[in-house]
């Protein structure tokens, strides 16, 4: 365990961001800026207490003289109006609202490009001089059979899973919620100012749904059920296109077996238990669980005072989730809830799309396995535009992981001064629809430029990495090993040419006890300090 005790004591007065251990063995994310070795102010004047001991991981947030930054604002792509625009704000805070995992099973790297693209706009609408407040909701309390309907599986997802183990549903939710978090940190994504959990919003949620029965937008159906009434909302499909008198029944996420709904395309808001015994809650309407769009609308609107200026998910999520999460937001707040639509585009791995059946999703995990730096997945998508679809390989994760080792270096080379220096290059590139293979390219270039001092290359490096967040000034630990320590990874690999996987977990308990991190590729192992 790291002693961030030193770390805190030199940061004090400078913002950061702390992930913190609970009791429970999870985690909490708290952000703003340090007062004392146990104390931090939050953006809303709130004073917290931490314990440095139970720090997991800290980030300082570097700063700089917003009065070198240029007047000019975020423009991003809104799906709704199908333009680019530049983004709202409120007395200079811009609220955002990111579509969060369901925490059934470890979000894989086509997951991830969608959380990192939430934390891409947040850094730079902070870079432009504006404060954002973001909230990314954890979905655990299961779906519905075919919310999420992939490779002909059946099943809430949770359930399943929890069935498959032999293990409580929560227990596995809060397994995959941590492991969450850890990837969030290894890419370097800042923590978001709420991570709401479904389970613990069952009050509101149902709160909200008498509210939409109230108004005559949702309906109680004959089996018990509580539906949307999607003729209600006239401009459904202002998102996706779709418009009701299109959608034939049994379109995909939907039930064809439900027998109590007034239309095909309603969809549920409560749904009767049934046969299921776990993951349910009582109601007016009786035990039974919520459906999946309703979350989102009560965690947004009641966190973000209703009214949010960006809103963040995957373009699988565009039809249904966010058309239907739309017309039951505004039907809560009669007006238009959101001001923007944003969406990343799909990620394929080596030419194809990522399924279980495939055999070839990857994880974060699987990148750090192969000995390569865990930002080489960051590099690699900051490459490619968010809204174009990517093809990511092993290939060009292993590219970006040389260049990002290279820029390291050329840091190193450059200097050790902390100064940003302002490039008006930069900041167009990212304030023009997130236009980061662009900033990339501005940063090679500057790399190769002889008529730009090491010291002014170090500088805009730094500022360019407030919003890449690649961990440019991140120095490689050099120390010489042990004759202990290389007579352990010797007698790994051989292990490891004798298949003797036992004594390989074994012998790499004890590296990592002494310091080091390894990692196995298809080269061997490999290894640097921690």
């Amino acid at each position: 365990m790291n002693d961030f005790r030193g770390e805190v004591a030199e940061a004090l007065g400078k913002r950061a961001t702390l992930r913190l251990r609970d009791s429970d063995g999870g985690f909490r994310d708290i952000v703003g800026v340090l007062q004392s070795e146990t104390e931090l102010l939050n953006r809303r004047g709130e004073l917290i207490t931490f314990n440095p001991d139970d720090i997991a991981v800290m980030r300082v947030i570097p700063v700089f003289n917003r009065r070198d930054i240029s007047h000019g604002r975020l423009s991003i792509y809104d799906t709704m109006s199908r333009s680019v625009k530049e983004i709202t704000e409120i007395d200079g805070l811009v609220t955002m609202y990111c579509c969060g995992p369901t925490v059934y099973r470890d979000a894989h790297v086509g997951n991830l490009r969608t959380f990192l693209l939430a934390d891409l706009i947040a850094r730079t609408i902070v870079l432009t001089g504006l404060e954002v407040q973001l909230i990314q909701n954890i979905t655990d309390v299961g779906h519905m059979a075919d919310d999420f309907q992939e490779g002909g599986e059946e099943g809430d997802k949770m359930l399943a899973e929890s069935k498959r183990t032999n293990t409580d549903p929560f227990e596995i939710a809060r397994r995959y919620e941590d492991r969450f978090h850890q990837d969030l940190a290894r890419l370097n994504v800042i923590p978001a100012d709420f991570y709401p959990k479904a389970s613990e919003n069952m009050p509101e949620m149902i709160a909200a749904i008498e509210e939409l029965i109230a108004n005559k937008s949702a309906y109680v159906g004959s089996d018990g059920s509580v539906y949307f009434d999607a003729a209600s909302c006239a401009s459904y499909g202002a998102i996706s296109g779709n418009k009701l008198d299109s959608l034939k029944p049994g379109h995909r996420y939907e039930y064809t077996d439900e027998g109590g709904k007034k239309f095909h395309a309603d969809w549920a808001l409560w749904k009767v238990a049934g046969g299921r015994t776990q993951m349910i809650w009582d109601s007016p309407w009786g035990p039974g669980f919520p459906g999946w769009h309703i979350e989102c609308s009560v965690m947004s609107i009641n966190l973000l005072k209703a009214h949010v200026n960006v809103h963040v998910g995957g373009i699988d999520l565009r039809f249904p989730h966010h058309e239907n999460e739309r017309a039951q937001s505004n039907a809560l707040t009669a007006q238009e809830t959101v001001d923007m639509w944003v969406h990343g585009e799909h990620l394929l791995f080596e030419g194809r799309k990522m399924s279980k059946s495939a055999g070839n999703v990857v994880l974060l995990q699987d990148v750090i396995d192969r000995g390569l730096d865990p930002l080489a997945l960051r590099f690699s998508l900051l490459e490619n535009r968010y809204r174009s679809q990517m093809d990511l390989s092993w290939a060009s994760l292993e590219a970006a992981h040389t260049t990002l080792r290279r820029w390291r270096a050329a840091m190193a080379q450059w200097g050790s001064a902390d100064d940003l220096k302002f490039d008006q290059e930069v900041i167009d590139a990212l304030t023009n629809d997130l236009d980061t293979p662009r900033a990339m390219q501005r940063l090679r270039a500057i790399e190769k430029d002889p008529a730009i001092g090491a010291l002014d290359k170090r500088a805009i490096f730094l500022f360019a990495d407030q919003v890449l967040g690649l961990d440019l000034a991140r120095a490689e630990i050099q120390k010489p090993l042990t004759p202990e320590i290389e007579s352990l990874l010797t007698q790994r690999a051989q292990a490891r040419a004798d298949k003797n996987w036992s004594a390989s977990d074994q012998l790499r308990a004890q590296l990592e006890e002494a310091g080091l991190e390894i990692n196995d590729g298809p080269t061997g192992q490999s290894w640097s300090w921690r």
